[in-house]
């Protein structure tokens, strides 16, 4: 082959880990296309591509060299990956066995698609989510069904429960690459998982109280608190936890409702009820897409105010973090609701951040943003909303964020090292 493609850092990388691609052995001043493709489990095949022209000594560096066209255009040094697309419409990828890499396959052709012509070089690059000597533990104990994930070392570690949101299941991919930053990890599942119920018309507090007692417990965890990162769903779970259970000391809601959504809460003798929707409010995009934004009842208006949580009974700080462009709820409309009632209780007002042109499914960095796809439980394709490439930039800052608010309050750091790129 005419050019080869390098990667740095060579060898072993985590998934949201950045790299520099370079290739060089070409002509100078060289049009070429550059490919990237990756199958996930369920062999969906994802795709994407990009328009370069070599410099004057032959090299193309990602890192300085602009798109021209293709998938994404202008200096994106990881857009091969956050623009992967499946070839099937309405596919998210996700990574469903953390234990196994995903392995990206780069291409490099001559000339501009849909003319390019001959492969000139690839290679195939491996991007982990287990960072070296990070441990997953699976947890039956009790009623908890979960997923450890334990960094490398003695410990004993901070620790965080993750909790996604109403697609149920076993969701681990965001707790194995948080691992890999120094925090014991535990996702959980709450439905639809093993002998788990398989709905949410009924959820109760004592399962998680149930978590954050195993967590505790461990040898491993860092007392005498934790915390909590809930997403959708996940987030009011979240702020109930933080507002009715002890031993939690900072929570982060990443696209959260302030009220209690979908099915009732109940603890002890404590009911709250369900916010409600009406699903006759929603609307559908150009491209036949459910956007569920303004089905859900107003938690302010009587009679849905007995949704709301208590969140001014924590005791922790918050982190919300918003997407603008959320097309599954008003997020930045519920942050503002939480800020305002903790201040009107005394409490510290929370830390919001919130991002232009960002949906409802705020991952880790370099995962492709989804801003559609059919819905594990509905079974319908559902837009999020979000532009990728402002969507893009918020995972990378948004992950940031979580992890210097997490080392600041259960570890007492006040930064992490920011991404290169």
């Amino acid at each position: 082959m005419a050019a080869t493609v390098t990667l740095e850092p060579a060898g072993r990388c985590s998934w949201d880990e950045p790299v520099r691609v370079v290739v060089r052995g070409l002509d100078p001043g060289q049009r070429v296309t550059l490919r990237a493709s990756l199958r996930d489990e369920k062999d969906a095949l994802f795709r994407a591509h990009a328009q370069y022209c070599a410099d004057a000594c032959g090299e193309l560096d990602l890192t300085r060299a602009p798109a021209l066209g293709g998938s994404f255009t202008g200096l994106e040094p990881m857009g091969l990956l956050w623009a992967l697309e499946s070839e099937e419409p309405h596919a998210r990828l996700v990574k469903r066995d953390v234990q196994t890499p995903y392995a990206v396959e780069l291409e490099v052709l001559d000339g501009h698609e849909p003319e390019a012509g001959r492969l000139l070089g690839r290679t195939v690059h491996e991007r982990h989510f287990l960072s070296p000597g990070v441990r997953r533990e699976p947890v039956r104990a009790g009623r908890v069904r979960a997923a450890l994930f334990l960094p490398p070392g003695a410990g004993p570690f901070p620790g965080i429960i993750d909790l996604f949101g109403s697609g149920g299941g076993l969701c681990e991919y965001r707790a194995s690459l948080l691992a890999g930053h120094g925090f014991a990890v535990l996702a959980l599942a709450y439905f639809r998982f093993e002998d788990l119920p398989e709905n949410m018309n009924e959820i109760h507090l004592e399962y998680f109280e149930e978590a954050v007692g195993f967590m505790l417990q461990h040898p491993k965890v860092k007392g005498p608190s934790v915390g909590l990162l809930g997403f959708s769903k996940g987030g009011d779970l979240c702020l109930s936890m933080a507002s009715f259970l002890k031993g939690i000391t900072a929570t982060v809601l990443i696209n959260a409702c302030v009220a209690n959504t979908i099915g009732a809460l109940h603890y002890k003798d404590m009911i709250i009820p369900d916010l409600g929707s009406d699903l006759k409010k929603h609307t559908i995009t150009e491209s036949g897409l459910l956007d569920f934004m303004d089905i859900w009842n107003n938690p302010l208006e009587e009679p849905y105010h007995q949704s709301l949580i208590p969140l001014e009974k924590a005791q922790g700080p918050f982190l919300f973090i918003v997407g603008m462009d959320d097309r599954s709820w008003r997020s930045e409309f519920y942050a503002h609701i939480a800020s305002e009632r903790l201040q009107a209780h005394g409490k510290d007002r929370p830390q919001i951040i919130c991002y232009p042109g960002t949906g409802h499914c705020i991952d880790p960095p370099y995962f492709p943003p989804s801003r559609a796809s059919v819905h594990a439980v509905l079974g319908l394709p559902i837009f999020y909303g979000g532009e990728p490439k402002a969507h893009s930039r918020a995972q990378i800052d948004a992950w940031q964020q979580i992890q210097t608010f997490f080392h600041k309050h259960l570890n007492g750091k006040k930064s992490v090292k920011p991404s290169k790129m």
